[in-house]
């Protein structure tokens, strides 16, 4: 062989080696979706956080993700492959898979885990969710000046502090411009069903609402507004801006991007550790979508006044004074609520009718 060949061959071999290393240092980021990514609402935010991860980083991050995956064992099942499977990190997308997170982070200390809308943390298990109260307050203000019937439908998934926030910021601020406006809250038990969130809008308007709000994550409600005429609608999660500019006349938008990012390259700079992170309107986590011109322009303009005091700060959406449903005093004359409060609210607030299901 000559003195040419084997330097060719040395750097062949050179390149070869240098190419695994790269493959071998690849970050690989995985997502368990509890819905499909075509879902139009939550599922479809997350997994357009997870494209833009892939277009902030290209060829030095994998991602993968499963879709549609049970709260519980199955749950369990699916992050324990992705960690097998050589995933660095996990973003796993929903309340019910905070237990199942826990127990898989804690077989693959190793791996990097991240849960949403939870409150367990481990030394490898950070948590991350949006104030989407600060959204719901927007909501119950347009709401609340648009019902005819003064009678407002809301489709609750499951009844946690997540949920029940949302459904008593939004009734502060519909009742703020409407004292006589009320609240009929229908629990469909999951996060996206079409068919039960169509039947729960059903049902709502069959008992005078004309105004729907939802914390589930199908169109399916803007569906079922649009075929029972004037009935108004917010999307959930992502625009729905296909049923604009009626029944649906604005949104709360989840935007995940900027922390998958950040998060990601934390974990290819060594530098990520576990915490918490609750960012609302202000940090651009939640979004509020346009407002179209079926909402009054006066309304229009006071919503978006609310909007940019929650932004900056001016304005928390839990302000006293508030009661609780039984009549005592939560939030005294100007007091504002705790973090730690709103986490774990277990409560409605004075005016709303109906017991929270256990």
């Amino acid at each position: 062989m000559t003195i040419k060949s084997i330097l060719a061959a040395a750097i062949v071999a050179a390149g070869a080696a240098t190419g695994a290393y790269a493959d071998a240092h690849q970050t690989k980021v995985g997502f368990v979706y509890v819905g499909p990514i075509g879902d139009g609402g939550w599922t479809y935010e997350h997994d357009k956080g997870r494209l833009a991860v892939e277009a902030e980083f290209g060829d030095a991050v994998e991602t993968v993700y499963v879709e549609s995956v049970p709260e519980g064992p199955d749950a369990e099942r699916v992050m324990t492959q992705m960690a097998l499977q050589g995933a660095d990190l996990i973003f796993t997308t929903s309340f019910g898979y905070m237990d199942p997170t826990i127990n898989v982070a804690a077989k693959f200390p190793d791996v990097k885990f991240e849960h949403a809308t939870g409150f367990k943390q481990a030394e490898n298990v950070a948590t991350y969710s949006a104030r989407f109260y600060e959204g719901r307050a927007v909501q119950g203000h347009i709401a609340g000046n648009m019902t005819e019937s003064n009678i407002i439908g809301y489709i609750g998934s499951f009844p946690i502090p997540e949920v029940i926030r949302g459904i008593n910021s939004a009734y502060l601020h519909a009742r703020e411009v409407n004292p006589d406006v009320e609240f009929k809250i229908v629990w469909a038990y999951t996060w996206f069903d079409p068919a039960k969130e169509a039947e729960a809008a059903t049902v709502l308007i069959e008992q005078g609402a004309d105004v729907i709000l939802q914390h589930t994550d199908s169109t399916a409600p803007q569906a079922a507004a649009q075929a029972a005429g004037n009935v108004v609608t917010f999307g959930q999660a992502s625009d729905m801006a296909e049923f604009g500019p009626f029944p649906r006349v604005s949104s709360i938008i989840d935007d995940w991007a900027p922390y998958y990012i950040a998060r990601t390259k934390a974990v290819m700079d060594g530098t990520w550790t576990s915490g918490n992170t609750w960012d609302g309107i202000g940090a651009g986590m939640v979004g509020i979508g346009e407002i179209s011109d079926a909402v009054p322009a006066d309304v229009k303009a006071s919503a978006e006044a609310l909007r940019d005091s929650l932004s900056d700060g001016s304005y928390h959406a839990f302000t006293g004074p508030v009661n609780k449903q039984d009549g005592s005093v939560w939030l005294a004359d100007g007091e504002t609520a705790d973090d730690g409060t709103l986490a774990g609210m277990n409560f409605y607030v004075e005016g709303i009718t109906g017991d929270i299901p256990q």
